[in-house]
């Protein structure tokens, strides 16, 4: 299926959400764009977007729509809600959410979309800013194989590694699987980093050796660059973390599943809230273990 002259709509051009419009309007895409910050859709609105007044102008306007906002409530609001997508959609329309939301909420977006003839997709992704702007994402799907067949041409404008993971809410899942992953590694990069800061060590120099090695990662290994740089810039917001562990964690609990690792480093970001630091990037961690061993 080419994606040329279709009509998407897209809700939420934040760090992440404007590059990934930006890849289907310059793959031939007619977009209709909404963002609570209007100024932050002047980018796609220069490349001819249109901007909206709402979600449901959005709706109204697209044949598919694509959510990426900050917290499953906001999720809730733009797809479900009164003035949102589903209520003002025709039939036919695809909905894919790409916020990392709850696999409940997700189940039941598509749920309400079959209802009304139309389909939905979670779509989380990872890889960041930089992953954004160049195209490189990770895509996990959840839904039913036909409309992620349909959809999988606009996925790949957007990303490389793209995987239906199963059915509704299953994209989520996985989302939170990658978030416990990178929870853990974000411990022992800002750790690594300190240690070889105390010692004296340059750390790009540090980062070119262990990052080609067995202990190579990508938060080392760019996450860790930004750090050497003093650059706490949100490639992906520390508050957003904060609401991605919580999930992991609630998921966790209604399977009677224990992570003591996720568990301790969710406090160390909180931490990091607590001492006002939740608009910075993930590496904005780094502070938080510095102040801990200030003499």
């Amino acid at each position: 299926m080419s994606i040329a002259s279709k009509r998407i709509g897209w809700i939420g051009t934040g760090v992440m959400g404007k590059s990934m419009c930006k890849h289907l309007i310059t793959s031939g895409c007619t977009a209709f764009v909404y963002n609570r910050s209007a100024e932050k859709a002047k980018e796609l609105t220069d490349l001819g977007a249109t901007l909206c007044s709402s979600p449901a102008e959005v709706a109204a306007n697209s044949d598919i729509v694509f959510t990426i906002v900050g917290f499953p409530q906001d999720v809730e609001e733009v797809i479900l809600g009164e003035n949102g997508v589903i209520a003002n959609a025709k039939e036919g329309t695809i909905v894919v959410d790409m916020t990392t939301s709850t696999p409940s909420l997700a189940k039941r977006i598509a749920e309400v979309a079959a209802a009304k003839n139309m389909a939905a997709l979670d779509a989380p992704v990872s890889g960041g800013d930089l992953g954004a702007r160049e195209a490189t994402l990770a895509i996990m799907v959840g839904g039913d194989s036909e409309t992620y067949a349909t959809m999988l041409p606009f996925f790949e404008a957007m990303g490389k590694n793209i995987q239906r993971m199963g059915e509704a809410g299953a994209g989520q899942h996985c989302k939170m699987a990658n978030q416990i992953l990178i929870a853990g590694t974000m411990i022992g990069t800002v750790e690594s980093l300190l240690y070889a800061t105390k010692t004296g060590m340059d750390l790009d120099q540090v980062i070119d050796v262990i990052g080609s090695g067995a202990a190579g990662s990508w938060s080392i290994n760019n996450l860790g660059r930004r750090i050497a740089k003093k650059d706490f810039d949100p490639g992906f917001f520390i508050k957003h973390f904060v609401k991605d562990m919580g999930i992991a964690l609630e998921e966790a609990a209604n399977m009677n599943l224990s992570l003591p690792g996720l568990a301790m480093a969710n406090q160390f970001y909180v931490a990091a809230k607590a001492q006002g630091l939740e608009n910075l990037g993930t590496q904005g961690l780094y502070k938080v273990f510095e102040a801990m061993n200030q003499a």
